[in-house]
């Protein structure tokens, strides 16, 4: 009798992880909050720049890149540069959920929309069943966490610039619950060096068609635009970005735009007043968050204490991923993590033994240095990501930054780490 896996959060982690268990041969139920895919995925697009190339190829490599072959396909540019990332990848936020809705329905997993989980039935240290808003409940062997860490509105109004009417659409379906809090697990924070909790979304959307047609052009034939800034109308909001991998100088003195679908600005938020008296913006008009003008979304408020198998700690049967794991940004790391999460949820459910990513991988590095650094008070402080800041830098220096595809899975294959998530 096959098991039984629960998933709560229908974010790229939950995706991944959901894709995950499924591969090896659970039942799997997904629930997610709004009435969409992808979570923040909907308004974000940028892959395989720096040290997501690395560990991109590391998980096909190991059997687990599903998702990453169907982003690649659906991507509007590839090899993209600019200020700081090298190589990246930009998809097509309007074609994505639909190729990653469509897959999950191919391979059997149930998605339920607009179910928030509002309640864990527990026995000793497991969970029975969750609950959700309408009351329905729903039991499982073993279930995930990856409901992520940003919101709801009052986080955002009380740490932030109150609410940016962001894609998590908290007004609409509920702000975000976490099952880990709910199982009774106390969760940490993620703090800005003065001390604040959280940290802001790092970048909104502008309408192409808002833009003056020479701007518009650029951006849709190379992917990348980057329009200088006059000093008296800079941003200093770099501090404050969840995404400190684009916390340069570059992104202070200069708008940057990338090729999403929309033209995604680079920026946390940047007055609409300001925004408009720079040449070919004088139309400009924001998409997501709708708000981009004051504020964006504030994020990692609530992580888990988990273990590299990514199991939280003081629950038999939960596993956590994506920001729920910690402070890893990003989709590929998102991805990384569901993927882990949904293997090691099924040898559980099956009574195999949890597996640990070797260090000697980026992804393993990436998910070990994470959990050890977020335990001292300085570490909180920092935002985790393979495209840039510490964590970047440390792969750098341990020699686990690759781009040569054929090197990364001799590498892989060398471990013996090929084709453990088939």
């Amino acid at each position: 009798m096959s098991k039984t896996i629960v998933i709560a959060g229908g974010g790229w982690a939950g995706c991944a992880a959901a894709v995950s268990a499924r591969r090896q041969g659970m039942d799997v139920i997904l629930l997610e909050r709004t009435d969409m895919l992808l979570g923040t995925g909907l308004v974000g697009g940028i892959m395989r720049n720096n040290g997501r190339f690395t560990v991109t190829e590391e998980l096909i490599a190991m059997g687990g890149g599903q998702l990453f072959q169907i982003i690649d396909a659906n991507c509007r540019h590839h090899n993209v540069e600019f200020p700081g990332h090298a190589h990246a990848s930009l998809y097509d936020i309007g074609k994505m959920p639909g190729a990653i809705g469509r897959y999950m329905t191919e391979l059997g997993i149930q998605v339920q929309f607009q179910s928030r989980v509002v309640k864990a039935n527990m026995e000793a240290n497991r969970i029975r069943s969750v609950e959700t808003g309408d009351g329905t409940v729903i039991p499982g062997d073993v279930f995930i966490d990856a409901t992520g860490t940003a919101g709801p509105m009052n986080n955002c109004a009380r740490y932030g610039n109150g609410c940016a009417m962001c894609i998590l659409r908290c007004p609409s379906f509920g702000g975000r619950v976490s099952l880990t809090a709910l199982a009774g697990v106390a969760e940490m924070q993620g703090r800005q060096k003065n001390g604040t909790l959280g940290a802001m979304s790092g970048s909104c959307k502008l309408y192409k068609e808002s833009l003056a047609p020479p701007i518009r052009n650029a951006v849709e034939e190379s992917g990348v635009a980057v329009i200088p800034i006059p000093k008296a109308l800079w941003e200093d909001h770099l501090e404050i970005k969840a995404c400190q991998q684009y916390a340069l100088k570059e992104y202070r003195e200069s708008l940057i735009l990338l090729d999403t679908g929309h033209a995604k600005l680079m920026a946390p938020f940047f007055p609409l007043e300001k925004l408009r008296r720079i040449p070919g913006f004088e139309d400009a008009r924001y998409e997501d968050p709708y708000a981009g003008g004051k504020g964006n979304s504030m994020r990692f408020f609530a992580m888990a204490p988990r273990d590299d198998t990514l199991q939280v700690l003081g629950v038999k049967n939960l596993f956590c991923a994506g920001e729920k794991a910690g402070l890893l940004v990003g989709h590929t790391e998102a991805i990384v993590t569901g993927t882990l999460a949904g293997l090691n949820s099924a040898r559980q459910a099956s009574g195999k033994k949890l597996r640990v990513l070797s260090r000697e991988t980026a992804a393993g590095e990436a998910i070990a240095y994470t959990r050890e650094a977020m335990k001292q008070k300085e570490g909180l402080c920092r935002k985790y990501t393979v495209s840039g800041s510490v964590l970047f830098e440390r792969i750098q220096a341990l020699g686990l930054y690759e781009v040569n595809q054929f090197k990364i899975h001799e590498r892989v294959r060398n471990l013996g780490l090929s084709e453990i998530f088939s």
